[in-house]
């Protein structure tokens, strides 16, 4: 309390393919997540008739599959930007070096 410092920003240094790869996961899990949502939307008001029932348990079924399309999407992002990173082109040791820093933050 007595001594403060001011503190650094912190700098990661991320290739622009790793960017670029990240971005279209964000895009394609935001996307999932609307999907996602949708269905369950549509399942429930089908609920309201029971003439409707059975195709709004379809619904449902559907939603919860995408659901698991998540996390594949997550790991595929996963193991795709660990190849750019261990790419032979030389630049997949800079990016290695912030790699750790990177695959902290965990994106929804």
């Amino acid at each position: 309390m007595g001594n403060s410092t001011p503190s650094q920003p912190l700098t990661l240094h991320i290739g622009h393919d790793e960017l670029v790869v990240r971005r279209r996961y964000e895009v394609a899990s935001i996307l999932n997540d609307i999907l996602v949502a949708l269905w369950f939307i549509v399942g429930s008001v089908m609920f309201f008739s029971e003439d409707w029932t059975t195709t709004g348990t379809w619904c449902f079924l559907i939603g919860s599959v995408e659901l698991l399309i998540r996390p594949v999407i997550r790991l595929t992002r996963h193991v795709h930007i660990r190849r750019i990173r261990e790419s032979p082109d030389g630049a997949g040791g800079a990016r290695a070096a912030s790699g750790a820093a990177a695959d902290s933050v965990q994106d929804y």
